[in-house]
């Protein structure tokens, strides 16, 4: 009998153990996808500068947010900001095409960002289309933030949030 019990907390404790590294479903992610007019050269430079101008001007606003709920909330009060910025970064660079901003559930494939891989699915989505929206893309996660912190050019390591959480950096 003692033996028994052994074996079932043994088992117990393995499942806990595997379960407790399953990663966030896509529920809880709010993604960025920022498309291209075309795969034109000038179209996909365009469309760094203005990824660039998008990161810093949401950095701020979304970078240290508790929820996914949170992030829907300031990113969906700021899509005329996102399409403004978009909008000055390519008639800056001589585009005017311009560019629309919107929320909405998204089919995404298998995407590894460093150290997270966030499996095939429907996400919610930040896109912002420029011109036709018909070009090559730029994705990332607004929240939890990937691409929006303080952390070193603009990106953010999972494992170092948590180093820092634990080791008190």
């Amino acid at each position: 009998m003692k033996r028994c019990c052994i074996i079932f907390l043994s088992i117990v404790i393995i499942i806990l153990t595997a379960f407790a590294g399953v990663p966030k479903t896509e529920q809880e992610y709010l993604r960025i996808h920022i498309r291209a007019n075309s795969n034109g050269k000038a179209d996909q430079t365009v469309k760094y500068d203005v990824r660039d101008a998008i990161v810093l001007y949401l950095t701020p606003l979304v970078g240290d947010l508790e929820s996914k709920e949170e992030a829907l909330a300031i990113v969906s009060e700021e899509l005329p900001a996102i399409e403004g910025i978009a909008e000055d970064v390519l008639q800056r660079e001589g585009f005017f095409y311009g560019a629309k901003a919107s929320l909405r559930k998204e089919e995404f494939p298998t995407r590894v960002y460093e150290d997270v891989t966030l499996e095939a699915g429907v996400y919610d989505a930040l896109i912002l289309e420029l011109g036709s929206g018909e070009g090559d893309n730029w994705w990332c996660v607004v929240y939890p933030a990937l691409c929006f912190s303080g952390a070193p050019k603009g990106y953010k390591s999972f494992l170092w949030e948590i180093l820092q959480k634990y080791i008190g950096g």
